[in-house]
């Protein structure tokens, strides 16, 4: 079988991040997208919140489930899950810098585990949950961000920010 763990904060859940869902499930048996919590890292959404999101957009597919996971590295995460692929999204060259070093890191602690690279259609490559939180505020912000997340994150952050709307 082949299982693979797509990771990532999800702070919120993206268009892109939909998009690296949806090819992960056409090409793996399984797929867990897992939620990486990082102590370090101020959210703006709860891991709670942030799963209710991810399990709502990807309520359709059937071979894909929705975890999360913390104080370990992903590969080991993997191997623990027994996924044989890790699946990571390259949008630019520092982020293909990254992971390629993590990629080697990871095969130095788990070598029976593969990590495969996609790169989203131009439309996502610049498409990230820090640039979607940049874009809240300003007036007109929400016919702004709707082009870049699903329909029930949209809903969630005009709920969150009521007094924004013009």
């Amino acid at each position: 079988m082949k299982r693979a763990v797509y990771a990532g904060s999800f702070d919120p859940v993206t268009n892109g991040h939909l998009w690296m869902i949806r090819e992960a499930v056409e090409l793996f048996d399984e797929l867990i997208v897992a939620i990486g919590v990082n102590p370090e890292k101020r959210c703006t959404f709860s891991v709670d919140e942030r799963a209710e999101m991810l399990r709502a957009v990807t309520r359709g597919f059937n071979k894909l489930r929705v975890e999360v996971f913390e104080n370990q590295f992903l590969v080991n995460y993997a191997q623990k899950i027994g996924a044989n692929y890790i699946v990571r999204g390259i949008r630019t060259a520092s982020d293909y810098e990254y992971e390629r070093t993590m990629r080697y890191i990871n095969s130095d602690l788990h070598p029976d585990i593969t990590t495969v690279f996609l790169l989203p259609p131009r439309e996502y490559a610049e498409v990230s949950s820090t640039m979607v939180k940049g874009l809240v505020g300003p007036r007109g912000w929400e016919q702004v961000i709707r082009q870049y997340v699903p329909e029930p994150v949209y809903r969630k952050l005009v709920a969150m920010y009521p007094d924004s709307l013009v």
